[in-house]
């Protein structure tokens, strides 16, 4: 009798060391870590592995470590068509920076190649890169990037077979489905130039599938293209892209833009209103987002160094295009981006800076506080084009097939 009252406690207390916290507690603890801290607790145990790559537990600290997110952003130079004998390493670097100040903080060597050498960040959405090298080559490979888990897949080959010399992409965030998906538009220059087709990437089937563009074409389109000085936004469950067009020829040649609107859900397009029945298409413009909102950049008059920018504050809504405010920008592509807190980012602002008693003219980035209108020059030269992107931790692209570690 005695030896069983002195065994009982051994067995309590053995239980209580394995089971101390319920399963629930656990999983809510866990979902706060950081990702570099998660990646170590996989080797704790068969069953703290199998929490954290469960794509529910995945979802589940996206959501709870987002909002203790103190904001990244995350950019690379950008790809244009000037520099196709350039060789420039750091075009394969992408540098993480602090969001209010732009302070670099870490560098990722981008861990795959491409046939051009140029690669260029479509964008990011929860923490995965979207890269390709459309811009300078045939083979439009791309690939989604985790540099958080230091894990990559490569897309297969798009549906389409017709030879196409202009594309553009998109990247978002299906919610409904918890699935990326990556959009592909294409299109031919011809006497009568069609639509452009479209191509959807499904992370979750990893496969590509046409979707029908599903709008009424504007008619007499003789030529159009994408505008692209910036990302193309994805705002409200919805990819846009700004696409300036000349419709008709001779005298009746006349310039427009729409902007087209893809919801990553149901995979349905629609065309979106422009502030003040805006028509002037000659004008630079571009779309971009403003703390989660859909927003419109655009020159106020030709040869003017007067931007405005505009901000939809009820998505979708005509009346809800709000100016506001109006910056001195020297050129479009002084453009870099916003950041998550609305914080725009200019390079190359010239200011004259007195150099052993004269006057000399340089070049400054600075970040710009487009509601308060104040201004900080950032400690960073950036001496050249960037592609900027908002930035986070997450454990997307963990496990799954033809994904590659390094």
């Amino acid at each position: 009798m005695s030896q069983r009252k002195e065994a009982r406690p051994r067995m309590i207390l053995r239980r209580r060391t394995k089971h101390d916290l319920p399963e629930e507690i656990v999983l809510e603890i866990l979902a706060r870590l950081p990702v570099k801290s998660l990646l170590r607790f996989r080797c704790v145990c068969k069953t703290w592995y199998s929490y954290i790559t469960n794509p529910n537990f995945i979802s589940a600290h996206l959501l709870c470590y987002n909002n203790h997110d103190p904001g990244y952003v995350i950019h690379m130079p950008r790809t244009t068509v000037h520099m196709a004998h350039i060789h420039r390493p750091h075009s394969q670097i992408c540098t993480l920076a602090l969001d209010r100040t732009f302070e670099t903080i870490s560098e990722f060597r981008i861990p795959f190649t491409f046939q051009s050498g140029f690669p260029d960040l479509v964008g990011s959405c929860n923490g995965i890169l979207c890269i390709t090298d459309f811009v300078r080559s045939k083979s439009n490979d791309v690939y989604l990037w985790n540099p958080s888990i230091r894990k990559f897949k490569r897309l297969p080959n798009t549906c389409l077979t017709r030879l196409s010399y202009n594309v553009v992409l998109g990247f978002g965030y299906d919610s409904l489905n918890n699935d990326y998906k990556v959009v592909r538009l294409s299109w031919t220059c011809t006497k009568w130039v069609p639509p452009p087709e479209v191509e959807v990437y499904s992370l979750s089937s990893d496969s590509w599938k046409r979707v029908e563009l599903g709008i009424s074409w504007r008619p007499n389109v003789m030529h159009y293209g994408f505008d692209g000085i910036l990302a193309f936004p994805f705002v409200s469950g919805h990819l846009h892209w700004m696409i300036g067009m000349i419709k008709g020829g001779g005298q009746e040649r006349r310039y427009t833009s729409m902007i087209l609107s893809f919801d990553v859900n149901s995979e349905k397009f629609k065309e979106l209103p422009l502030p003040d029945d805006e028509e002037s298409g000659i004008l630079p413009k571009c779309i971009t987002s403003f703390k989660g909102k859909l927003a419109l950049i655009k020159f106020e008059h030709a040869f003017s160094e007067l931007c405005s920018i505009w901000v939809m504050r009820e998505y979708g809504v005509l009346d809800s295009w709000n100016k506001l405010c109006v910056l001195p920008i020297e050129n479009p592509t002084a453009f870099i981006g916003f950041t998550k807190y609305g914080l725009l980012l200019v390079r190359n602002r010239s200011h004259l800076v007195s150099t052993n008693s004269e006057l000399e003219r340089k070049d400054k980035s600075v970040l710009i506080d487009p509601e308060a209108l104040h201004e900080e020059e950032i400690s960073n030269q950036i001496d050249y084009l960037l592609d900027v992107a908002t930035y986070m931790e997450n454990l997307a692209l963990l496990d799954g097939e033809n994904v590659v570690s390094y």
